[in-house]
């Protein structure tokens, strides 16, 4: 069996790799090819690019990178054809996907997009394009079948694989113990982002946050797991810009007394880590995260958080120009519990103070870290449903028609 598989960012290669490991028990042989990352090629999926490739957000950013992405994408689509998989993949990244999907839908080749668009969300007349490009839709979240049903598009939620890997009870004691971290030390996460344009617009905020918290508690510790090399050197420097601006600031409060009012903090001492994510969540008290899949990731690991979320100035006033999102949160802790369970900060409210000051306010209030406890673990529940697996049958299913089939290959 033939699988082509076009996996978006660092994200996507984590399903990705869970899909083929699935797959691969399921019908030994199996062939992937296609847009992977490390965890895919690990897998033994052949890479014909990079999944970091994909990784950009908004309206703007795709369109500055449009000539590679359309070459890519012409690329994909003439080897597809040719190979003739017994099915394609697109695993998020639907702004690259869906239109590979209707290429080779077109060219009669099953097609099926993991991770469903927000469609729900914003852009919701995305829907009638999904239906052309797509044979299935498999929904990481419970309440997107329903949007898909009313709109004649079929849709299988398989709930989420992170919430098959973190485990209910994360051991925080553990990873402290790997991470070298004293059992009674107060930690912050903080988790810019895995995407170099969100690290360009977060970080420096990220890391001013951390030094107005470091002014109020100075026993905080502060950990930085960093998606990547690249990602890692931009936050170094944006962190190094905003020490030097406080010592520049605090120096000139000193030379001028007279004009003092609130002194900038002091910059604290971040210490950054080369991944280990899902360690860093679990030694952590609390979480200042980008909006993403690392706030489900600081949910299932039941640590309260704040939530930031930047675009493009021209992304940003499209959507409130048009009136394009049609919902009332972008968080996903919040968008599965129906309300407004964490502090989510957009645009023009991120900055530094208003970051710390919430994240204080969430870890200080034992009642509502308790709350927060409570409502994570059932969303955890609910997602927890052996996501990989679900969304290899389902696939098998769409190829071969019968569940029957799928139930003798295994």
């Amino acid at each position: 069996m033939k699988v082509g598989i076009v996996a978006g960012e660092s994200s996507g290669d984590t399903l990705g790799a869970a899909l083929i490991h699935s797959l691969r028990t399921r019908v030994p042989g199996l062939r992937c090819f296609g847009v992977a990352g490390p965890k895919m090629i690990a897998q033994g999926c052949e890479p014909w690019a990079a999944s970091e490739e994909l990784a950009m957000m908004g309206f703007t950013e795709p369109l500055l990178h449009l000539p590679r992405l359309l070459k890519l994408r012409s690329m994909l689509t003439s080897r597809l054809t040719a190979l003739r998989p017994d099915v394609f993949v697109g695993i998020d990244a639907p702004a690259f996907n869906l239109g590979l999907e209707k290429r080779l839908k077109a060219n009669g080749l099953k097609t099926v997009q993991y991770v469903s668009p927000q469609v729900w969300a914003w852009r919701q007349g995305r829907v009638r394009t999904i239906a052309k490009a797509c044979d299935l839709v498999l929904c990481l979240l419970p309440f997107e079948t329903e949007f898909y049903s009313s709109h004649g598009v079929k849709a299988e939620f398989v709930g989420h694989p992170l919430a098959d890997q973190i485990p209910l009870e994360v051991d925080r004691a553990a990873a402290r113990r790997e991470l070298g971290i004293e059992s009674a030390a107060t930690v912050i996460a903080l988790l810019p982002g895995s995407r170099m344009g969100e690290v360009e617009r977060l970080g420096a905020d990220f890391a001013t946050a951390a030094a107005w918290i470091a002014s109020r508690r100075p026993d905080v510790q502060f950990i930085a797991p960093m998606a990547s090399a690249r990602v890692r050197a931009a936050f170094e420097r944006q962190m190094a810009a905003v020490a030097a601006s406080h010592a520049a600031t605090r120096s000139h409060q000193t030379a001028t007394p007279a004009r003092e009012t609130t002194p900038l903090p002091h910059s604290p001492l971040v210490r950054l880590l080369d991944g280990q994510a899902q360690s860093a969540l679990a030694a952590a008290d609390g979480v200042i995260v980008a909006s993403g899949t690392a706030t489900l990731e600081t949910l299932l690991t039941g640590r309260p958080m704040v939530v930031a979320y930047r675009l493009g100035r021209v992304t940003a006033f499209l959507l409130r120009t048009l009136g394009m999102v049609k919902v009332p949160y972008f968080s996903q802790p919040n968008l599965l519990v129906g309300r407004r369970l964490v502090p989510e900060f957009l645009q023009e409210e991120v900055n530094g103070a208003a970051l710390g000051a919430a994240l204080l306010k969430e870890i200080e209030d034992p009642q509502h870290v308790s709350e927060l406890g409570r409502e994570f673990r059932r969303v955890h529940e609910v997602l927890r449903r052996g996501g990989a697996d679900r969304a290899a049958t389902a696939i098998l299913d769409c190829v071969r028609g019968s569940a029957e089939i799928v139930r003798g290959a295994s």
